[in-house]
């Protein structure tokens, strides 16, 4: 057993532009795939990877001295440092049974799809640390392995079921047929879907209004180099900077929005022989289903709408952070919130006023149950080594995955010592995740039906 576990920590280790990619091809093989088209698939989803993550770091690198520009003109005081995902997935794979996950999320996931309860394929195994992540936190409480192994197995069930109500919306809006996204960060969408329900009440925002309905309006002020231009100047001049400084920030937002589209091609490169050679796998195996291959969510990343939803959240944060009662971090490597944004996207299928209004709405949830894990994550952290941490300090993340369901489901024990904030919480979520899921089942009946008249 820990052969086993000494040689999957160092696949992950790679990283997942190295990981997922040699899943993938594994994948393609079993599906019957000729080698060299597995191998080239698997080759080109890597370089996707890498080439999301170099544009997703230069966007960071140019926004995050803008931000912690005005955070320090303030002369604040956060206690919690601000680790990101990374920091976060690190200090989650420390806790000694993490290697335990993975037998946990493949049998459940064999199990669903032999008896019919899921369409979907996970083969986002890089990201089984989401899992350990709640586990850890309902450990620190509990001290029980089984409860954590348990809550652990629900976010497992509850990602496939995700990855097959959001797929043909995912679907219809990145035209890559047969993929879906299992990431936990979806989950929040169920927060939001309410709030949407009463903004499309408001005639004004009950309109599609996208990158595509913008460009027929305002012609080249929608494209996506110029709006980046614009809102990097914007950005520029609320820094402070000279002249020089915000024309140089204009350009890179720019290039970054220009990049991003490009970049997402490449997903659709390799996932669709993938997808394809599952589809014609399963078919033979399974007649007359559908399947779908679940991944984490940057082949949605050609989604204009995506990225303009992400640099308006970045001075939003900040400046929740300097306002906001309850909140101790100051944020930083979580600058770039896929978290608050994908499920935003989804809620509303690109509708730009109706996802800024939601993301206005959801950002103060990152930063308080960032706050409130601190604690639990840091503890940890000094129990393993895994971050180097004083007595005192304390490290979270402010784009925590899913924040609301990780919160009430992490915490919901403490309601043994008298505490029933997280044991609510939980069920509000339940209760807006039974909400949204029949909406999302009408909402792929229509885009089925859709699809049906389209191919007829």
């Amino acid at each position: 057993m820990e052969l086993l576990s000494t040689i999957f920590q160092y696949f992950l280790d790679l990283g997942a532009a190295v990981f997922v990619p040699i899943i993938m091809i594994i994948a393609g093989l079993c599906v019957k795939m000729k080698l060299k088209d597995a191998i080239s698939a698997g080759i080109t989803l890597g370089v996707a990877f890498v080439g999301m993550n170099l544009v997703v770091g230069f966007m960071k690198d140019a926004i995050t001295p803008v931000a912690t520009g005005m955070l320090n003109s303030t002369g604040l005081q956060l206690d919690i440092v601000d680790g990101g995902w990374t920091t976060m997935a690190t200090i989650s794979w420390s806790w000694p049974y993490a290697f335990a996950i993975f037998p946990l999320q493949i049998g459940i996931n064999v199990l669903m799809l032999i008896f019919n309860k899921t369409k979907t394929f996970n083969a986002d195994l890089w990201n089984v640390w989401g899992k350990i992540f709640i586990a850890v936190i309902v450990i620190s409480l509990t001290n029980n392995i089984w409860i954590a192994l348990a809550i652990a197995s629900l976010q497992i069930i509850l990602e496939l079921r995700s990855g097959d109500l959001h797929q043909k919306t995912i679907q219809s809006m990145t035209g890559i047929p047969g993929v879906t996204c299992t990431h936990r960060t979806l989950f929040f969408g169920c927060i939001l879907y309410p709030f949407d329900c009463l903004l499309k009440k408001i005639p004004a925002l009950n309109k599609p209004i996208n990158i595509e309905t913008l460009r027929d309006k305002i012609g080249i002020f929608a494209e996506n180099h110029v709006l980046g231009f614009i809102l990097g100047c914007i950005f520029g001049v609320i820094a402070g900077y000279d002249v020089g400084g915000i024309l140089n920030l204009g350009i890179k937002c720019a290039c970054a929005l220009m990049l991003f589209p490009m970049v997402s091609k490449l997903f659709m490169q390799s996932l669709a022989p993938i997808s394809d050679a599952v589809s014609e796998f399963m078919q033979k195996k399974f007649a007359g289903r559908e399947l779908y291959v679940g991944l984490d969510w940057p082949f949605m990343g050609g989604i204009n709408e995506l990225w303009i939803a992400i640099i308006f959240i970045i001075p939003m944060i900040f400046i929740d952070a300097l306002i906001l009662p309850g909140n101790n971090m100051l944020p930083f490597a979580g600058i770039i919130n896929f978290s608050l944004a994908i499920p935003a996207l989804l809620v509303t299928r690109g509708n730009l006023p109706r996802m800024f209004i939601l993301c206005l709405i959801g950002a103060p949830v990152f930063l308080w149950v960032g706050t409130a894990i601190a604690p639990y994550m840091s503890e940890l952290a000094r129990a393993t080594g895994a971050i180097e941490l004083g007595v005192n300090e304390l490290i979270s993340n402010s784009c925590i995955n899913a924040p609301v369901f990780t919160y009430g489901f992490g915490q919901m024990f403490k309601a043994l010592t008298g505490d029933f904030v997280p044991l609510i919480v939980a069920g509000g979520w339940t209760a807006c995740w039974v909400f949204y899921s029949r909406y999302l089942k009408k909402e792929t009946a229509r885009l089925e039906a859709e699809e049906k008249a389209e191919n007829e």
